[in-house]
């Protein structure tokens, strides 16, 4: 089983210095309290292949895991693929950037997350969990990129 959540929200900064912020990608633990730590391969600008590496906590257990880009163009979409082996994984995700009126930038966050082996019970729950917190997800976002 899989299935997608999405979050979306307005951040009162240029697309370009949120398009920035979001593909540092080790900004993470600054509006995503699951992310404990996150390290990026190889250092430099963020480009298609650039690995990040994560240690996380979800449901009170610490996991690792290890996202690749597979699409950049800036400024408007950032795709990522997770390659580490868990029980509940995000096959893919990404952001869409859009500049709407007065400097601001509209952001679409999106994850699709599957279960494997035990996971695919508790893939449900990670979603369910996933969409209940996806309006204050974005807003985390929102306030973490504006605080930048």
């Amino acid at each position: 089983m899989s299935g997608q959540f999405e979050a979306v929200t307005d951040i009162d900064r240029p697309i370009a210095e949120v398009f920035a912020y979001l593909a540092q990608g080790t900004n993470d633990p600054a509006f995503s309290p699951r992310v404990q730590k996150i390290t990026k391969k190889p250092t430099g600008p963020t480009d298609v292949g650039t690995v990040f590496q994560s240690t996380v906590k979800d449901a009170g257990m610490k996991s690792q895991r290890e996202f690749r880009i597979t699409e950049l163009e800036t400024p408007t979409r950032i795709r990522w693929m997770e390659t580490s082996k868990n029980v509940v994984m995000a096959r893919e995700g990404g952001y869409d950037l859009e500049a709407i009126s007065d400097g601001r930038t509209r952001v679409r966050l999106f994850n699709v997350l599957e279960g494997h082996g035990i996971g695919k019970v508790l893939v449900g729950f990670a979603l369910s969990a996933a969409r209940k917190d996806a309006s204050a997800f974005g807003e985390r976002i929102k306030k973490a990129v504006e605080a930048s």
